[in-house]
C-alpha cells in the first residue's frame, strides 16, 4: 500500500459520508444507523489524507494505522450501513470488529507518533 491509497481512500470515504449524510437527512426508519455509518466514513477521511500527504519519514510506518483505518471503516460503516439499508450484515460481529481495528489505529498511530524516527 502506498501514500497514494491512503489518499485514494480518504476521497471515497469521504464521498461515502457525504452520500451518507445527505441520505440520512432524508430521514427513514434507519437515519440514525445511516448517519453513524455517514460519520464513521467522514471522520477517517480527512485522517487518511494526513497520513497519506505526510512527508516520508514523519512516522516509522505510517501506513499501518492507515490500513487499519481502512479496514475498520469498511467493517464498522459497511455493516452498520448494510444493516441500515437491507437488514443483513456482512457478517455476525462486523461492526464491533471494525470498531475495535479503528480503535487499535489510532492507538498505533499515538504510539508511532512518539518512537523516534528510522535513521537514513
Amino acid at each position: 500500500m502506498s501514500s497514494r491509497t491512503l489518499i485514494a481512500a480518504a476521497g471515497l470515504f469521504g464521498a461515502a459520508g457525504t452520500a451518507g449524510a445527505a441520505f440520512a437527512a432524508h430521514g427513514g426508519a434507519q437515519a440514525n444507523l445511516v448517519a453513524i455509518a455517514a460519520a464513521i466514513a467522514f471522520v477517517h477521511a480527512p485522517a487518511l489524507l494526513a497520513l497519506g500527504l505526510a512527508p516520508l519519514g514523519a512516522l516509522r510506518a505510517p501506513l499501518l494505522p492507515g490500513l487499519l483505518m481502512i479496514l475498520g471503516t469498511l467493517l464498522f460503516s459497511g455493516d452498520v450501513a448494510l444493516r441500515a439499508v437491507t437488514g443483513d450484515r456482512l457478517f455476525a460481529n462486523a461492526a464491533p470488529i471494525g470498531g475495535t481495528i479503528l480503535i487499535l489505529a489510532w492507538l498505533t498511530l499515538a504510539i508511532l507518533a512518539v518512537l523516534p524516527r528510522r535513521s537514513a
